[in-house]
């Protein structure tokens, strides 16, 4: 069997999905539209509390694989779970989807869950408990996945890990040794802001594609006072990046070239779960197959347009049908 083209690497979390009102969020305690740190007492305790929901694979990475399987590529993932329940649903859900994972197993430790609580605003509320995916290490990373395809896609949460830039740095090395491409997602601007030094020196001396948004943008360059400012200051880091801008849609830059595509405004938004991970799995798709910046922004957008359009971070139609 082939190897796949993209390969990602992050944490490996089923995503349990269930509507809520701002009553309940207020009552359990929470910061709403933020992600929540909890343990695994908390994830049980809330876990029985809420509603009917909805159980798949998850985590950003995961996330992006599965989208670039849904689009028509072919995709690999990196990740560690437990030999639990949670690990059977993940591992069947993501290879079910299309994307080649062979599991990292953690001992003594739950397979991670993230319980979203999607109010009637469409906004998320994310409440995550790590369990597994804090014991991921360098020699998780599977090199002959990474050494066979043309892209790898390191998920920015990951950099949390205590060995998560260990991590980077393994997967980084196998990379140059067999000419596969670095991308990185920036994740969170809190994440930036977190790792700020380690982080962008990563993107200096490693990295061929940033994925992010505008608010981690400006945590990249927070001394630059305009978009535009910090657009051209990419370059800076990597020799590509697509930037999400909400509404406003999207830009792809290199240090030679821009292009800007627009949002669909005729989208109703559901909820915004995963909009980030499929813009990326749409670019990826694109890029991996030599298509242009713009091409590869109009296939992101496409991609993250049908993810906001519905509860949950996997696409119910496919993908691939709608690329023309």
């Amino acid at each position: 069997m082939p190897s796949p083209s993209v390969v990602t690497v992050g944490n490996a979390i089923v995503d349990i999905i269930a509507k809520a009102d701002d009553a309940f969020i207020q009552d359990q305690g929470m910061e709403k539209s933020a992600m929540n740190l909890i343990d695994g007492d908390r994830a049980k305790s809330l876990y029985d509390a809420i509603g009917p929901a909805m159980e798949v694979s998850g985590g950003s990475a995961a996330n992006t694989a599965v989208g670039i399987a849904n689009l028509g590529g072919d995709s690999g993932f990196i990740g560690k779970i437990s030999e639990d329940v949670m690990g059977r649903i993940f591992r069947h859900d993501i290879s079910a989807a299309g994307v080649d994972f062979p599991p990292a197993y953690a001992e003594d430790n739950q397979t991670a869950c993230s319980i979203i609580l999607v109010t009637p605003d469409t906004q998320r509320t994310m409440n995550t408990y790590l369990g597994a995916c804090l014991t991921l290490t360098p020699d998780d990373m599977n090199e002959e996945l990474i050494a066979g395809a043309d892209w790898v896609y390191l998920e920015g949460y990951l950099f949390d890990a205590p060995e998560g830039p260990a991590c980077y740095q393994r997967a980084a090395d196998i990379a140059r040794a067999n000419n596969t491409n670095v991308s990185v997602s920036l994740s969170d601007a809190w994440c930036v802001d977190r790792h700020y030094d380690a982080l962008t020196k990563f993107l200096a001396d490693h990295t061929d594609l940033i994925l992010g948004n505008e608010d981690e943008l400006h945590s990249l360059f927070p001394d630059a006072d305009s978009l535009d400012t910090r657009l051209a200051r990419l370059p800076e880091l990597a020799g590509e990046a697509a930037i999400t801008l909400g509404a406003k849609g999207s830009i792809a830059v290199t240090a030679h070239d821009k292009v800007r595509v627009d949002a669909d405004q005729t989208i109703k938004v559901v909820d915004t779960t995963g909009a980030g991970d499929l813009y990326a799995a749409g670019y990826l798709f694109g890029r991996q197959r030599q298509d242009s910046l713009e091409r590869s922004a109009e296939i992101a957008t496409i991609a993250a347009t049908e993810i906001i359009s519905h509860i949950g971070a996997r696409p119910q139609d496919d993908l691939s049908a709608k690329l023309g």
